[in-house]
């Protein structure tokens, strides 16, 4: 059996009804717990771990975007999308970038007809630390 959203096999048993269609668990867990991009709250508690913790440091998937703005600039969210396809898919993705935003690390920036992508001034300082042996 396949899912209807993602296309991934599913086990004869583990299959979950939502709407009509038969989706897998990743995207029951996406449906019922979707990425929030502008989360106020997230983005405080990040810094208040921060604050009491130290900076958190990016896993490889992030290190990965970092390295894709570091190269790049600005980005549209479709182009870093087609460039981690391989690796990501786009739910994965988009919580990605959600942490890295939360992280200060990237900052999205709505433009007249598009959304922007880029690295904040703080990664900019610091990506040495995260990008330069990569």
């Amino acid at each position: 059996m396949k899912c209807e959203t993602c296309n991934a096999d599913i086990i004869n048993g583990e299959e979950i009804e939502r709407f009509g269609k038969t989706i897998c668990e990743d995207c029951y867990m996406d449906a019922l717990s979707p990425t929030q991009m502008c989360s106020p709250w997230a983005t405080h508690s990040a810094k208040s771990f921060t604050e009491r913790h130290g900076a958190m440091a990016p896993t490889e998937s992030q290190k990965h975007i970092l390295r894709i703005l570091k190269g790049n600039g600005i980005l549209e969210p479709d182009y870093l999308f087609d460039q981690l396809r391989e690796r990501l898919t786009p739910a994965d993705c988009e919580r990605e970038l959600a942490a890295l935003l939360r992280m200060e690390l990237i900052k999205v920036e709505k433009g007249d007809d598009q959304i922007n992508i880029q690295l904040t001034n703080q990664a900019c300082t610091s990506c040495h630390q995260y990008c330069s042996h990569l």
